[in-house]
């Protein structure tokens, strides 16, 4: 499958991008923190209108904020290529006022310009059909055939029946060869996302999707950023080859997020004390519903859980003059966590929002019990 979609992005090539260079900001009053959107252009939309980032046609109204969206933007839903180009649109507009977009490289991102496909949406391949797909993929069908002429599988070669070719078709759907080119290293999107980081700082907070293991701890962001952007491009970096696909990397680990905070601590200050920062922000890792503080604060969890039978509450994080506030179901809640009780008093708050029932409100009804590893419900 996987080189079949590398066949597939041959059909549009184009010139690398520069690499980016920044990847740390200083005396940022406000940032808006977004987690996993899964193709759900409305959510994402909705919270861009209830941080005051966009107006009505979409344009960036949010001055001098940094938008921070934390990765895994595809996948599972819809509407990504809705959420890449509104996100390519607001990026020189913020800029210009001050501001600044920064998209997250996320495991999601990088399994899809790599060519694992097994989370896309159908309706991610119908976004990009138009009048010419049925000949693309007839000219992909050919290729495919002359491919397995030239290179058997085990079996040897297909027998290229009706029956083969309605099942190649069910696995190709219209607009499977135009998303393949997209997200390939030098196309429309994989092109976009190659440029950007994984792994940022602003003020005296760290942002990335999933987190950072013992392997990682001391990296510096830069090397790491580099070596992403590289392994994404086909030319692993010698000093992190494995960096994109690493479980302990930033595109995966889960320790933050899932791991008991007595087993984690070590490597939670570890990190802390190499990028020089007082807390992490993450996502990948769905824990409740709606943003959570562990370990008294110094991790943030974005990435939003929502149960069967539950309401997404569009929950995200602000951080203004350094102060972090959920936004949850249109409110604002100060996230005040330096210590346990100051936790299950936050979470109360947000319990009280989503009428006291709920993943939340069990979490607080349980709070104040003995630690434990956190379940993450998805990757």
């Amino acid at each position: 499958m996987r080189l079949l979609s590398a066949l597939a992005a041959l059909f549009f090539a184009l010139a690398l991008p520069a690499q980016a260079q920044q990847t740390q900001w200083d005396n940022v009053e406000r940032v808006v923190a977004i987690g996993d959107l899964e193709g759900n252009y409305e959510k994402f939309a909705d919270m861009l209108l209830q941080a005051g980032l966009i107006d009505a046609q979409g344009d960036w109204i949010g001055g001098a904020t940094h938008l921070v969206q934390l990765g895994d933007i595809p996948d599972r839903g819809p509407n990504t290529r809705m959420i890449f180009d509104h996100l390519i649109r607001l990026e020189p507009q913020a800029q210009r006022a001050g501001g600044r977009v920064h998209a997250l490289i996320g495991n999601h991102e990088a399994m899809n310009v790599e060519g694992d496909l097994r989370y896309v949406h159908p309706g991610e391949y119908a976004a990009f059909v138009d009048r010419r797909s049925v000949n693309r993929r007839n000219q992909f069908y050919r290729q495919t055939q002359a491919h397995l002429r030239r290179n058997p599988p085990a079996g040897g070669v297909p027998r290229f029946d009706a029956a083969f070719r309605a099942q190649w078709e069910a696995e190709h759907p219209l607009g499977y060869v135009e998303h393949r080119a997209a997200w390939a290293p030098n196309g429309q999107y994989g092109r976009w996302i190659t440029s950007h980081d994984a792994v940022i700082r602003i003020n005296d907070t760290l942002f990335l999707h999933a987190g950072l293991g013992p392997a990682f701890a001391t990296a510096p962001r830069d090397a790491m950023n580099e070596a992403i952007r590289a392994g994404l491009r086909g030319r692993p970096s010698a000093a992190y080859p494995d960096i994109v696909t690493h479980q302990e990397g930033p595109l995966w680990y889960r320790g933050l997020a899932t791991s008991s905070e007595d087993t984690e601590r070590a490597n939670l200050e570890a990190v802390l004390a190499q990028h020089g920062v007082r807390r992490i922000v993450i996502g990948h890792s769905k824990v409740t519903s709606t943003v959570l503080p562990r370990f008294d604060g110094r991790v943030i969890i974005t990435d939003i859980a929502v149960p069967r039978g539950h309401t997404d509450p569009h929950a995200f994080l602000i951080i203004e003059n350094g102060t972090p506030i959920t936004v949850h179901r249109g409110q604002r809640v100060p996230i005040t966590a330096a210590n346990q009780e100051q936790t299950c008093a936050y979470l109360a708050q947000i319990a009280a929002l989503d009428g006291d029932t709920g993943p939340v409100a069990r979490r607080a009804q349980q709070c104040g019990q003995p630690a434990i590893a956190e379940p993450a419900l998805t990757d």
